[in-house]
């Protein structure tokens, strides 16, 4: 048994400095983070069987709403990124037209061509 309260309070400090860290403004994920610790207080206070449904149950919901957050922050950051990635491939665009025309008049003045 005090294998089974090691190993989830190893996992319980694990996830409470860890989503934080990924999720510093997000309720949902806080609430959870929550759930964890108030089950960790109840393994402390004997309540072996409650604590550790609970513990269990607050490490799922910390992982589904962190991956949520997660994942709306990256999308966050995919729609900044675009107007950068439109004007760096234009910028490519217009340089390799640009080449292609110096290209273009090199042969045409190093074979006669106007």
């Amino acid at each position: 048994m005090r294998h089974v309260i090691a190993v989830l309070a190893v996992l319980t400090l694990t996830v409470a400095v860890a989503v934080p860290a990924l999720a510093a403004d997000d309720s949902k994920v806080k609430a959870a983070t929550g759930q964890v610790e108030s089950g960790a207080k109840k393994i402390g206070a004997g309540k072996i069987g409650e604590g550790v449904e609970e513990t269990a149950k607050g490490i799922g919901k910390t992982v589904e709403e962190g991956a949520k957050y997660t994942g709306e922050k990256l999308k966050e950051a995919g729609k900044a990124a675009e107007p950068e990635a439109k004007s760096a491939g234009s910028n490519f665009r217009d340089s390799a037209v640009s080449f292609g025309h110096s290209v273009k008049n090199f042969f045409t003045r190093l074979f006669g061509g106007n």
